[in-house]
């Protein structure tokens, strides 16, 4: 059992089959041989036959075959965990998006700044398996996902999922279930349909308030690059050369959402549902969340009201940059109008629309290059901003991994702020938007200051700093609470 699991409050949520632990634990049952999730429809397990563990992968290093009735690849997260290790959460991220097929496990540890020594140490410590066995948990368990919700052949699975080659792919599913891939999609009966693109699930654990989040999103979709409506987010994307478009609903009274990728390369998929994930905050432990922020009474009612508030990422760091950069003292509604004559201006059109693909979403958002070169006068943007954007621009065409999630809240900011016109409100919002820090906090912000204000006054930011010390280390979730619900009353629209 892992050391930090406790066995009898794990079988407990077992024998409930409480979906708050769906992502915490994985239960395995050494008498079958099998690890479940803990709300498996099998009968429980007597307890001395579970064995408790904190991810997919360190079920896979026992030697432990996935379930075929809970299917643990439907499980929020990669490869099942669900973590608070800033180190380890940023190398799944990257892990997800598959890095590790390109660099290994010294590559991987180099880009977070750590020895490689030292990430497997981490990893052994808060996932009970190594970057290996992680990345080959999350390639059997992608791929087992894609035969089960797409109609792709073998060979494209292969290359999604990131195996080298189709015969490395059929062996770890016949190693890993016992049977070929063929046998296992027989039973899984796909309800894919390859001609109206690509849908698969994007599993999360309940409360989840999607009305609240299309709002969010609709008052800022960019003109011809995102739409929002009352039921569904659509976007254009590029990816490593291929371009597509997408869109995402939520079905009624399910724990998922559903994505459907139009065009776009099968190599891109496992990168599209990891960047739609962090978009969408789908990995959130949101129970654990609101629990510790309804303990504040600034909070209490405001999460009874409204569970499940996710905070929105970003589908790219530079789109988000460029636009927090663009709400610097304006409205949102002015921001989103000037984010679309950018996008109008030096964005690239989708070079073929894919078949079935929806016609409101046509354009690339700028490329850093396109940016750092374009002449921006008559946009309407001041003198100071559109050098901002320039230098931005600059700055991500030198650097690629400028805005990626490499480094810690502090770091982040202190490199952000280093970049000429991005104060601590706008790095602090990157953070927590486009690099899905959780407990970044921009409290110079004049909504937040305006949520506390009382008949004494409105407090200075750095005493909102203090008080917001009780929220860590999800003060980036009390932000958001505090923006879409100023009173404890269903929430208006705000922030850039």
């Amino acid at each position: 059992m892992h050391t930090d699991l406790d066995h009898d409050a794990c079988y407990r949520a077992l024998l409930t089959r409480d979906a708050r632990f769906d992502g915490v634990f994985y239960t395995g049952v050494v008498s079958t041989g099998i690890y479940c999730r803990p709300i498996c429809p099998a009968t429980p397990p007597k307890p001395e036959n579970c064995v408790f563990l904190p991810s997919a992968a360190a079920a896979h290093r026992m030697g432990l075959r996935p379930c075929l009735r809970c299917r643990p690849e439907l499980t929020p997260g990669i490869a099942g965990w669900r973590g608070t290790a800033s180190t380890v959460s940023r190398a799944l991220h990257l892990i997800s998006e598959g890095a590790f097929n390109e660099t290994g496990v010294d590559g991987l540890a180099e880009r977070l700044g750590v020895s490689a020594r030292h990430l497997r140490r981490l990893f052994d410590r808060h996932v009970g398996a190594s970057p290996i066995a992680v990345a080959q948990a999350h390639r059997i368990l992608f791929a087992k996902k894609l035969l089960g919700e797409s109609s792709l052949n073998m060979a494209d699975i292969a290359v999604a999922a990131g195996f080298g080659s189709v015969r490395r792919f059929n062996a770890a599913m016949q190693q890993t279930y016992g049977r070929p891939p063929g046998e296992l999609r027989r039973g899984l009966r796909p309800e894919g349909n390859d001609a109206a693109g690509v849908t698969l699930k994007l599993p999360f654990s309940p409360p989840y308030d999607w009305p609240a989040m299309l709002d969010f999103l609709r008052l800022r979709a960019i003109p011809g690059v995102e739409a929002v409506d009352d039921q569904r987010y659509r976007r254009s994307f590029s990816l490593n050369g291929s371009q597509g478009v997408l869109e995402v609903r939520h079905p009624p009274q399910t724990h998922h959402l559903l994505a459907t990728i139009h065009g776009g390369s099968v190599s891109t998929l496992g990168s599209v549902v990891a960047r739609l994930r962090r978009l969408f905050d789908l990995d959130a432990d949101i129970t654990a969340i609101d629990a510790h922020l309804a303990s504040d009474p600034l909070f209490a009612a405001r999460v009874a009201q409204r569970p499940g508030l996710r905070v929105p990422g970003a589908w790219h760091g530079f789109e988000l940059a460029v636009r927090a950069i663009l709400g610097q003292q304006i409205s949102v509604a002015a921001a989103t109008t000037l984010a679309g004559r950018l996008a109008a201006a030096l964005g690239e059109a989708i070079a073929t629309q894919p078949p079935g693909a929806p016609q409101d979403v046509h354009t690339l958002f700028p490329a850093p290059s396109a940016l750092a070169a374009a002449d921006l006068t008559g946009m309407g943007l001041t003198r100071s901003r559109a050098e901002t954007l320039r230098k931005l621009g600059r700055a991500m065409t030198e650097d690629a991994q400028l805005l990626r999630p490499f480094e810690t809240l502090e770091e982040t900011v202190a490199k952000l702020v280093g970049l000429p016109g991005i104060g601590p409100w706008t790095a602090q919002y990157i953070s927590m938007r486009a690099l899905r820090e959780p407990d970044a906090f921009p409290a110079s912000d004049l909504g937040l200051l305006r949520a506390l204000e009382t008949p004494a006054g409105r407090p200075k930011p750095a005493q909102l700093l203090a008080r917001a010390e009780a929220w860590r280390p999800w003060r980036a979730y009390a932000a958001l609470r505090l923006w879409l619900q100023p009173d404890p009353t269903p929430y208006p629209s705000t922030p850039t």
